[in-house]
C-alpha cells in the first residue's frame, strides 16, 4: 500500500546571522557633501618658535624673529563608491511561499546581509591602508598581544592623538588571545548605550570593539584609532519598492547608496594598524 506523506511549510524564514555596523565607533561625519561630489579640506602650517631678540640686533627688523608665511593647502575628498542593487518578486511567488517572500522584508534582509557588510569592509579597508602607523606584521600570541597593543597606545600618545574616545578594533581570534593574556585586565562593566554600539569592554581607556573577520582585511590583527581621523560619509541612501511596474507582475525593489571613507592626512597618526602573519 502506497502512502503519500504530508509536507508542511511553516511561515518562518531561516534568516542568516548578521551583525549591525559598528563603524560609527571609529569614524565621523564632520563634513557635508550635499550639493557636491568633492569636499576640499584645508591644511594650514604653523610658525616655528625662536628666541625673542630683546637687544634688537636681529637684522630682519623684528625682535620676534624672521617673519615667515603660512602655507594653506587642501586635500580633496571625492566620493567614489556609487553602488546599487535590484530584484523582483513575482506576485505568485509571494503567494505560494505563505507570504514569506515579501518586498519589504526582502529589502530589509538585503540591507542587513549585503549592504552593511560591504560598507563596513570598505571603510575598515581604507583605514588599514591609510593608517599613519603600519608596523611589520607579527604573530600575535597570548604572551605578546598586550605588549603589541601597548606599542600602539604609545605611538598614538607620542603623536598627540586624543587620549579619550580611542577605539581598539579586534577580530574574534585576537580577542580570544586577549582573554588568555594574564597581563590584561579588561573593564567589562559597560553601559547599555555603549554595548548597543558594539563595545564589549574597556582596556586602558580604549573601547574594545569586536568585528567579524569577514568584514576586515585578510591578516587583520588589531587597530587602535581615534574617530576624528576617519571621515565616512553616506551622501545618498535611496531604497524603493515599486508595485506592478511596467513588465513585472509583482514588486520591483531598487537600492542605491553613495558612500566613501577618508583618513585625514593630518590625523592619520591617530590610526595604528597591526597586521598578523
Amino acid at each position: 500500500m502506497a502512502v503519500n506523506l504530508a509536507t508542511k511549510f511553516y511561515p518562518f524564514v531561516d534568516e542568516k546571522f548578521s551583525q549591525d555596523s559598528k563603524k560609527s565607533m571609529v569614524t565621523n561625519d564632520d563634513f557635508d557633501w550635499n550639493g557636491a561630489k568633492t569636499v576640499k579640506v584645508y591644511k594650514v602650517t604653523t610658525a616655528q618658535m625662536s628666541d625673542y631678540d630683546r637687544s634688537g640686533e636681529n637684522t630682519s627688523g623684528s625682535r620676534y624673529g624672521d617673519v615667515k608665511g603660512l602655507d594653506a593647502t587642501t586635500e580633496d575628498l571625492t566620493l567614489t563608491k556609487d553602488r546599487s542593487f535590484t530584484f523582483a518578486i513575482d506576485k505568485l511567488d509571494s503567494d505560494e511561499t505563505v507570504q514569506q517572500l515579501q518586498a519589504a522584508s526582502a529589502l530589509e534582509r538585503q540591507i542587513r546581509e549585503v549592504v552593511i557588510p560591504e560598507i563596513d569592509s570598505y571603510v575598515y579597508g581604507v583605514m588599514c591602508e591609510k593608517a599613519g602607523h603600519l608596523p611589520e606584521a607579527v604573530s600575535l600570541t597570548a604572551e605578546n598581544v598586550y605588549e603589541e597593543i601597548l606599542k600602539a597606545s604609545q605611538m598614538l600618545d607620542d603623536n598627540d592623538a586624543p587620549e579619550t574616545d580611542r577605539v581598539l578594533i579586534v577580530t574574534p581570534a585576537t580577542y580570544t588571545l586577549m582573554k588568555k593574556c594574564s597581563d590584561i585586565v579588561m573593564e567589562t562593566n559597560i553601559g547599555d548605550e555603549m554595548r548597543r554600539k558594539g563595545v564589549i569592554s574597556m582596556l586602558d581607556g580604549a573601547s574594545v570593539v569586536k568585528v567579524p573577520s569577514a568584514r576586515l582585511p585578510e591578516g587583520f590583527g588589531f587597530m587602535l584609532c581615534h574617530p576624528s581621523a576617519t571621515v565616512a560619509p553616506t551622501k545618498l541612501e535611496d531604497y524603493k519598492i515599486h508595485e506592478d511596474p511596467p513588465g513585472i507582475s509583482g514588486s520591483l525593489v531598487e537600492g542605491r547608496i553613495n558612500y566613501d571613507a577618508f583618513v585625514l592626512e593630518n590625523k592619520a597618526k591617530a590610526v595604528y594598524y597591526q597586521a598578523v602573519l
